[in-house]
């Protein structure tokens, strides 16, 4: 019973890339595609065949699913997600190998940025609607939208969007885990569309826009073009993708705060606070060392803002040659590598708020040396933060920091160099998908033979998804009543 409940639900979420194949598969046929309407027609049968364990019942009675189950469900569902998401490019006639579908599919979901495509306008508009559409599924997640829509779920929705989403802390919205889901959702939506309608009025064509803001608001970053969002030679364009960059990587939370009016836990937001200064201190340093390379200074701190923007979100968008930079502009790009966007957003990478818990405990360290009787407390957002995020995220940086040197070592074990090795496990951990070196503007992971790409998909999976949720599985104490049945709670 246990097993098909854990098969059941991740073969159900597939059902929900269902919608999102609808309108590749119109415009290949509008278009007369005969190839893209073959390699979309696959996917939507294999998507609907998943589907059909909706409509068998197993048995009628009440799931509950445990924190063990949600990492089963969700690990398992975004496999799956990949192998389907790889089926458009693999069946169609761009010439992607196995390796290169599986590699896209993984970078789309993981909304990491990457690519081994060159040749980007080449492809089929099908092709790159339905990249597109991967990357904004990806961003907020399949699985909180399967929570937000399938009362199936019930109690155990909380366990998928804590095994999902990212950060040391998940909190509910809503008394509902499924208005939550819901929540979140259409502010997500939102965004998307004021985006669209932005870039339309700034001159791109409708589809486009659409692509663009799809992949943008999943801070990841691709382009229909292949010279970027610099193929438009726009700063209208530069800084609007800047604004919406900083706003998808925002913590989500914080506009369902803003639509209640909730505006001084806004303020009082540690993350974002700290976020918004990284930004700021980025901004300036690099757009005082790139002056001379501009017309004038507010160009350069346009698109000095607009880089910072594109590595600390990790949308990953080049807005320049800056391998080509000060090396002191470099340093700072570089170092915002490590960061990441904040908690509850769509971006990827360590993330701001642990770093913030990091630095804290290093000043609570410091305090407790001097003062051993005192008692002291880290604070954020003007409370007393629990231990156990502490301890949960010193362990978290931790294993990021050992997936990173598994990284390297694997890369630089069949010759690739040691800067570009390095600069490839910060894009693919980071879900950012580009760096210095090999990947750095320009370039794409393309360089890389197929069994380094595979091992890259499978680390911006496991990335995306906090690392935890992947890798517990590996523990066997961890297959210890993944999944409850008759409303009983496995300890």
């Amino acid at each position: 019973m246990r097993l098909l409940l854990l098969l059941r639900l991740p073969l159900i979420v597939q059902s929900f890339l269902v919608p999102l194949l609808i309108a590749p598969l119109v415009i290949a046929l509008y278009q007369g595609d005969a190839d893209m309407v073959y390699a979309l027609g696959v996917t939507l049968a294999v998507c609907i065949l998943c589907a059909l364990p909706l409509l068998v019942t197993i048995k009628k009675i009440p799931v509950r699913i445990t924190r063990n189950g949600g990492f089963v469900i969700v690990g398992t569902s975004w496999f799956f997600l990949v192998i389907n998401g790889a089926l458009p490019y693999y069946f169609s006639d761009g010439n992607f190998s196995l390796c290169a579908s599986i590699f896209e599919s993984a970078c789309a979901f993981s909304t990491t940025g990457g690519t081994v495509i060159n040749l980007i306008e080449e492809l089929p508009r099908s092709l790159l609607l339905w990249r597109a559409l991967s990357y904004w599924a990806g961003g907020m997640g399949v699985v909180v939208l399967s929570v937000a829509l399938m009362p199936l779920l019930g109690g155990g929705g909380f366990q998928l969007i804590k095994a999902e989403t990212t950060g040391p802390e998940k909190d509910r919205l809503t008394p509902r885990i499924a208005a939550t889901a819901r929540a979140l959702y259409l502010v997500y939506f939102s965004l998307t569309i004021i985006l669209v309608t932005l870039y339309k009025l700034g001159g791109m064509e409708l589809f486009d826009a659409v692509c663009h803001a799809l992949s943008l608001m999943a801070t990841g970053g691709v382009s229909t073009k292949n010279a970027g969002l610099l193929h438009y030679n726009s700063n209208y364009i530069i800084i609007v993708s800047t604004v919406f960059m900083l706003i998808a990587a925002s913590n989500f939370n914080l506009y369902f705060f803003l639509i209640k009016g909730k505006i001084r836990d806004i303020i009082d937001n540690t993350e974002f606070r700290v976020y918004l200064a990284v930004f700021a201190a980025a901004t300036i340093i690099i757009g005082l060392c790139i002056i001379p390379l501009y017309a004038s200074p507010g160009k350069a701190f346009i698109f000095a803002a607009a880089q910072s923007a594109g590595i600390l979100t990790t949308a990953g968008i080049a807005f320049a040659d800056f391998h080509l930079w000060n090396p002191l502009a470099q340093t700072a790009l570089f170092m915002l590598m490590f960061l990441g966007g904040c908690s509850g957003s769509t971006a990827g990478g360590i993330k701001i708020i642990r770093h913030v818990i990091l630095w804290k405990q290093t000043l609570h360290e410091s305090k407790c040396m001097l003062y051993p009787l005192g008692v002291f407390s880290i604070r954020l957002n003007k409370k007393a933060a629990r231990s156990e995020i502490v301890y949960g995220t010193a362990g978290f940086v931790f294993l990021y920091i050992l997936c990173m040197f598994l990284c390297c070592i694997y890369t630089t074990a069949f010759g690739v160099d040691l800067w570009t090795s390095i600069n490839a496990a910060l894009a693919v951990l980071g879900n950012l998908g580009l760096g210095f070196g090999g990947i750095s503007p320009g370039n794409n992971f393309g360089i890389f033979p197929d069994h380094i790409l595979w091992f890259y998909s499978f680390m911006m999976v496991v990335s995306r998804l906090e690392l935890w949720t992947v890798f517990v599985l590996f523990v066997p104490a961890f297959w210890r009543g993944a999944v409850s049945a008759h409303g009983k709670m496995d300890k």
